[in-house]
């Protein structure tokens, strides 16, 4: 299966993030992919941490999620909508909204939804980061299944970002035979440098599975500058493809037999104790 993962630099204005993200898609449309993952933030990375809440959309419904849907069907394909802000409506907060990851098949249907569980903060003295003062952290993984063209069908379980410091997720989704991880981010330029590959690797190496990252990369409009380094990682933890910065399309072919073979070769998920 042909999968891409979608690197932007997105900035401040929503309708040209959606434009640069139709592009894109397209692109990885004509060049086969089957599966786009868009990056965290795909559709606003503003000013401000409060900005994403005057896009925040009712789950269900909404220009991005239309966008999103409208962009499945048209191309045929299976989207990741990377994160966008869906408003909380069993308990309503008009200060902070959700960081959701939204999937649609081919036909245009939203078949999953994962609210990014763990909050970004971050504080070197110079950087300062608390994504808990806008947005409201999620609760429960979410996975979905994808029957590819080839006949294989992959399960294929959702986070986000700085969910990739905490690996009791991707154990859960190796538990219920997730053979790809993807992960839309939009690190930053010190912790990507520092750990960005390193743990997208593990989390490929532990789990026997593929991981795709989607990343955010390259100098923004508010001034933030985003790690990039977009890339898909196969089950022994080679990067079979990878783009430092600007916006692309990343490529990768998945092998659902070369990931069968690596779990018998190293059966280390049968060999778990705890």
């Amino acid at each position: 299966m042909k999968i891409a993962a979608l690197q932007m630099v997105s900035g401040s204005t929503l309708s040209d993030n959606l434009a640069r993200a139709a592009d894109l898609m397209a692109q990885a449309a004509l060049a086969g992919a089957e599966l786009v993952v868009l990056p965290e933030y795909f559709c606003l990375l503003g000013r401000r941490d409060t900005d994403k809440l005057q896009i925040q959309e009712q789950p269900g419904s909404g220009p991005i999620q239309d966008f999103l849907a409208r962009s499945a069907q048209d191309l045929g394909l299976w989207v990741v909508g990377g994160t966008l802000p869906l408003s909380i409506v069993d308990a309503p907060d008009p200060t902070h909204v959700f960081n959701t990851s939204l999937v649609y098949n081919p036909q245009g249907q939203c078949v999953a939804r994962y609210d990014k569980i763990h909050l970004f903060s971050f504080d070197n003295g110079t950087e300062r980061y608390d994504e808990s003062r806008a947005l409201r952290a999620g609760t429960t993984p979410a996975h979905f299944d994808l029957p590819s063209r080839d006949g294989h069908t992959w399960r294929v379980g959702l986070s986000v970002c700085y969910d990739l410091r905490f690996p009791e997720l991707y154990r859960h989704y190796a538990n219920v035979g997730a053979q790809l991880l993807l992960v839309p981010s939009a690190f930053t330029h010190t912790t990507g440098q520092a750990h960005w590959e390193v743990l997208l690797r593990a989390r490929a190496v532990e789990n026997l599975a593929f991981v795709a990252a989607a990343a955010q990369g390259g100098l923004h409009d508010n001034g933030r500058r985003t790690w990039g380094h977009s890339l898909v990682v196969d089950p022994w933890g080679q990067v079979l493809a990878c783009q430092p910065e600007g916006e692309a399309v990343v490529l990768a072919e998945l092998d659902h037999a070369s990931r069968d073979q690596r779990c018998i070769q190293l059966p280390a998920l049968r060999h778990r104790v705890l």
